[in-house]
């Protein structure tokens, strides 16, 4: 009878080995812009004229490029349209999130900024409630001797996104984020950037175009591409600068309008940009050497039990050779590269890279605990 038990035993496991097991999907819901349609052709310009010059706008483009890829974690069903009628739907959609397009003058030369964000946004087709969020994003700087026409910022974004110079565009970018992305099983925990605070000091050297609100967002999205890049995880969209409230819109080139919900964020992380500063490290004939520097301070907590895991200010410095030949400079990407700079040695510390910057940078005492909590956190949420 012991022997006919363990038998039936084996027999049942190699039974249950050979069922199939059922992957996870996601549909492919195209290209998509942030917020209602009335207001696309304002915010993204560029971006909506160079989806209107050519067949099937930038949304045959997408598909284009994500056509021969295979998810390491999920099959991708080509079409949104195949969801109807299932129990379980989750759709996938290139989101564009903001498009800058800025121009400064320096003597006879003109800085021409090109720079498009987005989200590889993963949403459930039946709630409308957003699953999961990687930020991609793709900067590009130009200098003319004229001021850009029209026609040359289109050209400069249609290269943002295809791609220039060698380096993968924002459409690619996307491709790429969805091979390794991977769709939650079980109820998952949300991470998100809600706080963003600026010093006056600081915000005076930002350009013009990044002294309200969009600077908070900018700030937002570099910190959350910082970490999802370097940990592998998502993380929600900062909501003041898409959503109302907690309801995001989301226009598909097709003109379909979905309102997706944020859910609430279990982790909750805020970003103070406190001090910028700039100091003369070196002079020589040939010119200066100056370290551009951010101090910033960080937190992640769990707001429902007030628990901080993070919270420790941070510096780091940038330095940026002023050849004796140069007659104006441009402070802020010099500030720019201290910022994200900063972002990413953080991001590489959470992930467990070994650097002597946490030490000397980091003014808590504890960081190291506190890094490592927070490595801990972030790695559930994956």
């Amino acid at each position: 009878m012991a022997i006919f038990f363990r038998r039936a035993v084996v027999l049942a496991a190699l039974l249950f080995c050979a069922l199939p097991v059922l992957a996870a999907e996601a549909a492919f819901a195209g290209f998509a812009y942030a917020g209602d349609l009335q207001s696309a052709t304002a915010r993204f310009p560029y971006s909506r004229a160079l989806d209107a010059h050519q067949a099937g706008g930038l949304n045959a483009e997408v598909r284009n490029a994500v056509a021969n890829v295979k998810p390491d974690h999920f099959s991708l069903i080509p079409r949104i349209g195949d969801l109807n009628g299932r129990d379980q739907a989750v759709a996938v959609a290139m989101v564009l999130t903001s498009e800058t397009a800025s121009t400064e003058r320096y003597g006879a030369a003109y800085k021409l900024l090109v720079q498009l964000r987005a989200q590889v946004m993963f949403f459930d087709f039946k709630s409308k409630t957003v699953l999961r969020a990687y930020p991609i994003s793709f900067a590009y700087i130009d200098v003319l001797g004229a001021p850009p026409t029209p026609a040359q910022i289109g050209d400069r974004v249609a290269a943002v996104y295809r791609g220039i110079g060698g380096k993968a565009g924002l459409i690619q970018r996307f491709a790429d984020t969805l091979q390794h992305a991977t769709i939650p099983t079980n109820v998952p925990r949300f991470v998100q950037v809600t706080s963003v605070a600026v010093g006056d000091e600081a915000r005076a050297q930002f350009p013009e175009y990044l002294r309200g609100p969009a600077g908070d967002t900018w700030i937002a999205d570099a910190f959350g591409e910082a970490l999802s890049a370097r940990l592998g995880m998502p993380i929600l969209p900062y909501a003041k600068g898409y959503a109302i409230g907690a309801v995001m819109a989301l226009t598909v080139d097709d003109s379909t309008v979905f309102n997706l919900t944020l859910p609430k964020p279990d982790y909750e992380f805020s970003v103070d940009i406190a001090k910028l500063r700039k100091v003369l490290y070196s002079e020589q004939a040939a010119g200066k050497s100056w370290i551009y520097g951010a101090l910033a301070n960080v937190q992640l907590v769990e707001p429902l039990s007030d628990t901080a895991y993070l919270r420790s200010g941070f510096k780091n410095g940038e330095v940026k050779v002023v050849p004796a030949s140069q007659a104006t400079t441009d402070d802020f990407p010099a500030f720019e590269d201290a910022m994200r700079g900063l972002f990413a040695k953080l991001s590489r510390a959470v992930a467990g890279e070994e650097s002597p910057w946490l030490a000397s940078s980091a003014d808590a005492k504890d960081i190291a605990q506190q890094i490592t909590k927070t490595r801990e956190l972030l790695k559930s949420c994956k």
